[in-house]
């Protein structure tokens, strides 16, 4: 043979060896991190809808294989650690159960669990007016407004003392209707603060308490001055006093004249004593008489 074409073909050998052997390597590999990322784990999931408040028994999860590195933080592997505790949160039909879904054993059924450590659960009497027409649903929050006499006013008086308070229940009722509806309760489950639990508790007692809806991502804290029964008529304004006339200037009173005194009649004048003619004879001293106007004869 020629020699040419037998080096030509050792080489193309050559090379077809060397291409083989790393593509070989190259398939080697994928199948290695193809068998690794198909290693699986044991999670459990719930076996159908849990509401807050339902302690978890065997018949509500069951255990699910799930790829290694899709395993959720916080998940469960066995079922004994998910037995008998309560749900604070939603759980989904085969949702994985997650720790921060449970509350601790022994905390409690119902509402119990639902209350974070430090707070209190105050629940306050309402009607279907106060209530927001029963618009007031478990996980809205809302304002509280006292109607009352203050103890220095004059009259009553309306203001808001709690804001953005988180509706816990609504009567026995834990979680919204499926549909949205009203849920119409005759008491409604705040969250609260002992301080404020000690406000509600005040309020309630001394006056009519009304609950104001507001949307849940409104965070703001508002300062009201209150308002007064006398500032909802301001258009209605008392009359005012009429200011006090100037007393009139006491006019001269003209004296009265004086009463004439009646003339009196003047009295004859008393007659003239008579005359007295003494006559002394001897030792006789006798007076005598002249009638009056004899002397003049």
């Amino acid at each position: 043979m020629d020699r040419r074409f037998l080096t030509v073909l050792g080489v193309s050998l050559v090379f077809a060896l060397v291409v083989s052997s790393v593509f070989y390597q190259m398939t080697a590999r994928s199948t290695t991190t193809k068998n690794d990322n198909t290693a699986t784990r044991d999670v459990v999931v719930a076996t159908h809808p849990m509401g807050v408040g339902v302690m978890v028994k065997p018949a509500d999860v069951k255990v699910v294989k799930i790829a290694a590195d899709a395993f959720p933080k916080g998940a469960f592997s066995k079922v004994e650690d998910v037995l008998d505790r309560p749900v604070i949160s939603n759980i989904l039909l085969d949702e994985p159960i997650l720790e921060g879904r449970l509350a601790a054993k022994g905390s409690g059924l119902g509402l119990a669990p639902t209350i974070p450590v430090g707070m209190r659960a105050v629940t306050v009497r309402v009607n279907d007016v106060a209530s927001v027409a029963g618009f007031v649903l478990p996980g809205m929050h809302v304002d509280v407004l006292v109607t009352g006499h203050p103890p220095n006013g004059d009259t009553d008086m309306t203001t808001t003392v709690l804001q953005n308070m988180l509706v816990l229940s609504a009567g026995q009722t834990m979680q919204p209707d499926a549909r949205g509806n009203a849920i119409n309760a005759p008491t409604v489950t705040l969250l609260a603060t002992p301080e404020q639990a000690e406000t509600l508790t005040l309020a309630g007692n001394d006056g009519r308490i009304q609950l104001v809806l507001r949307n849940s991502s409104d965070q703001t804290v508002e300062k009201t001055p209150g308002t007064m029964v006398s500032e909802l008529y301001s258009g209605h304004r008392p009359a005012l006093k009429p200011e006090a006339a100037p007393k009139p200037r006491p006019r001269p009173v003209a004296k009265a004249a004086p009463v004439p005194t009646p003339a009196v009649a003047s009295a004859p004048p008393p007659p003239l004593p008579p005359d007295q003619i003494v006559v002394i004879r001897g030792t006789q001293r006798t007076v005598e008489t002249i009638p009056n106007g004899a002397s003049k004869n």
